[in-house]
C-alpha cells in the first residue's frame, strides 16, 4: 500500500518548460471540450511531444479526456444516432488495433514524425475544410472510423477523418454533437486498456493527470466563456498556424 501511494504521489521529473507546455496543452484541450474552437484539442499531444515523449503525452491526457467525455456524454445522452455509432465505433476499434500492432515497430522519433504529419494534415484540413455536397454513402463510415481510430490512438486526433464522413451526412446539430460525443467517448475508453498494457497509462502518469484536472476544468469553463466574447475565426487561424509550426518542428526533431 505504501509503494502504491508513493507511486501515486511521485511526479515525473520534467523541466519547468516541459511542465509549462503540458499545462498549456491541457488547458487548450479543456477549451476545445468547452465548445470553443472544437477539435483543436488535437494540438495538445503534438505540442506536448515537443517537450516529452509523444505517447507519454497521450497517456497523460487520456484519463482527462475520459473524465471530460463522461461529463459530456451525460449531458448529451439520448440524442445520439445509434445507426452511426454502431458502424463507426467498431471501425475505430480496427484503427486502434492497428495502432497497437504498430506500437512496437515505431520508435519515439518515428512517432514524432507521424504526429508531425498528422498535425500538418489537420492544419490543411481546417484551412480548406474539404467536404462533399451530398451525404456520403454509409460504407465510407468504415474507412473513416478506422482512420479516426488510428490517428486517435497516437495523437487523440480523430476529428478530421471523422468529420470528413459525418459533416456531409447533414444531421441536425444536436444529433451531430451528441453522436460525436458518444463516439469519441467510446474511442477513448477503447484506448485505455492498450495504454495501460503498453505502460503509457501508469501510476505516475495518473498522478500527473490528477494534478491537471483543475487545469482541464478551467479550460472547459474558459471555452464556455469564450464562445460569445472572442472572435473564433481569428482563434482558428492562430491555431491552424500553431498546428503547422508544431508539425514542421516535430518532423524536424524526428529527422534530427
Amino acid at each position: 500500500m505504501t509503494d502504491l501511494l508513493d507511486s501515486l504521489l511521485t511526479l515525473p521529473d520534467y523541466s519547468a518548460l516541459a511542465w509549462s507546455v503540458i499545462v498549456f496543452s491541457t488547458y487548450l484541450t479543456g477549451i476545445s471540450k468547452g465548445g470553443f474552437a472544437g477539435g483543436f484539442g488535437s494540438l495538445s499531444v503534438p505540442l506536448m511531444a515537443l517537450a516529452i515523449g509523444p505517447l507519454e503525452a497521450a497517456g497523460i491526457l487520456l484519463p482527462l479526456l475520459i473524465v471530460m467525455d463522461f461529463l459530456s456524454a451525460r449531458a448529451w445522452w439520448g440524442k445520439q444516432l445509434w445507426s452511426e455509432v454502431r458502424i463507426i465505433l467498431p471501425s475505430a476499434a480496427i484503427g486502434i488495433a492497428v495502432g497497437v500492432v504498430l506500437f512496437d515497430e515505431l520508435n519515439e522519433n518515428m512517432i514524432r514524425g507521424l504526429l508531425g504529419v498528422i498535425s500538418l494534415l489537420f492544419a490543411a484540413y481546417m484551412l480548406f475544410k474539404p467536404t462533399a455536397r451530398n451525404p456520403l454513402p454509409r460504407w465510407l463510415a468504415i474507412p473513416a472510423g478506422a482512420t479516426a481510430g488510428f490517428t486517435s490512438f497516437f495523437a487523440h486526433a480523430g476529428a478530421p477523418p471523422y468529420n470528413l464522413y459525418m459533416i456531409p451526412r447533414q444531421h441536425p446539430k444536436e444529433t451531430f454533437i451528441a453522436t460525436t460525443v458518444i463516439i469519441f467517448a467510446g474511442m477513448n475508453l477503447m484506448k485505455l486498456g492498450p495504454y495501460v498494457a503498453l505502460g503509457e497509462v501508469n501510476l505516475t502518469s495518473l498522478s500527473t493527470s490528477l494534478l491537471l484536472v483543475p487545469v482541464a476544468w478551467a479550460g472547459v469553463r474558459s471555452g464556455l466563456w469564450l464562445q460569445s466574447r472572442v472572435n473564433e475565426r481569428l482563434f482558428f487561424r492562430l491555431i491552424i498556424l500553431a498546428m503547422a509550426l508544431v508539425g514542421v518542428q516535430l518532423i524536424y526533431k524526428a529527422c534530427g
